[in-house]
């Protein structure tokens, strides 16, 4: 089997499993509210990277000068990024969650020319503005009453916050990506704490929270998506460049749509489509190596 063909089967995978996701968040709703339900997720992921990275023998030291910008990571990607991304999910639906998620690589192209100083073009600009319009298509469906402004306006920070924080790594680059998010996951864990504990002691009904598909729907979060989404992403990245991976996102929305009509009875209406297509022209735009 060639390189190319061994990436193409890993990042597919790894989007088919993030596709996923936000049919597991929908499965919670009403049962755990989204900061315990992601401190839950990754008490799970916790484990299952230290295991991971130990059998990988990775190095799991932070030079001093880099722990700021480990903990902004924390903050801005594992912290705030997944708090909004199934706040929303959970107010919206599944297409619609992972529908606008899947336009965090043409946010990156701002915060790329921001901090990395790459050089902005027209045609990234061009790029930003059809991802915000399919956005916008989609969160303002007229013929979807499911759809919940609240609701895409958090998938909307959560989009940007990732595209952020994933621009931040890339002056980590020269930590293993399992530490980076090992770490990622101690900070958030000690954010979401406080308030997940409080709740899960006070406001949490235990016959909801240890049902099979609340305790199936957070192990596939923490243990599944999390962890192994992570690292089959990062193994198809050994084998093609990051500009041609980003193209493989697009099975995120792709599967979460078709997971949310088949299983929860979500409809898909032209407008989402629309919205899709507009996103999905101005995530190629971002990513193509033409210069404008």
């Amino acid at each position: 089997m060639s390189k190319t063909m061994k990436g193409v089967i890993c990042l597919s995978l790894a989007g088919i499993i993030w596709g996923g996701l936000f049919l597991a968040v929908r499965l919670v709703v009403g049962s755990i509210e989204a900061v315990p339900l992601v401190w839950c997720r990754y008490i799970l992921a916790f484990f299952a990277l230290y295991a991971l990275g130990s059998y990988r023998h990775v190095d799991w030291r932070i030079q001093r000068k880099d722990w700021k910008l480990v903990a902004l990571v924390g903050l801005i990607g594992q912290t705030l990024s997944i708090v909004t991304q199934e706040s929303g999910t959970l107010l919206t639906s599944a297409q619609t969650g992972s529908t606008i998620t899947a336009a965090t690589p043409a946010f990156m192209v701002v915060f790329g020319c921001w901090i990395l100083k790459e050089k902005m073009t027209l045609g990234r600009i061009m790029s930003v503005v059809l991802a915000t319009i399919g956005v916008m298509l989609i969160v303002y469906d007229p013929d979807n009453f499911q759809v919940n402004l609240w609701g895409g306006i958090l998938l909307m920070i959560a989009a940007i916050t990732w595209a952020l924080m994933a621009v931040f790594l890339k002056l980590l680059e020269h930590y293993s990506p399992i530490v980076l998010t090992f770490y990622g996951l101690i900070v958030a864990l000690i954010c979401l704490a406080p308030y997940s504990i409080w709740w899960l002691a006070t406001q949490g009904d235990w016959n909801l929270l240890l049902s099979p598909t609340v305790l199936l729907s957070i192990g596939y979060m923490g243990v599944i998506s999390t962890t192994g989404g992570f690292v089959l992403w990062n193994e198809g990245l050994l084998y093609m460049d990051a500009s041609t991976a980003g193209l493989f996102m697009f099975w995120q929305p792709v599967v979460g749509t078709l997971l949310g009509w088949l299983l929860l009875g979500e409809p898909i209406t032209l407008w989402f489509w629309l919205g899709f297509l507009l996103i999905v022209v101005g995530v190629v735009m971002a990513m193509s190596r033409n210069k404008s």
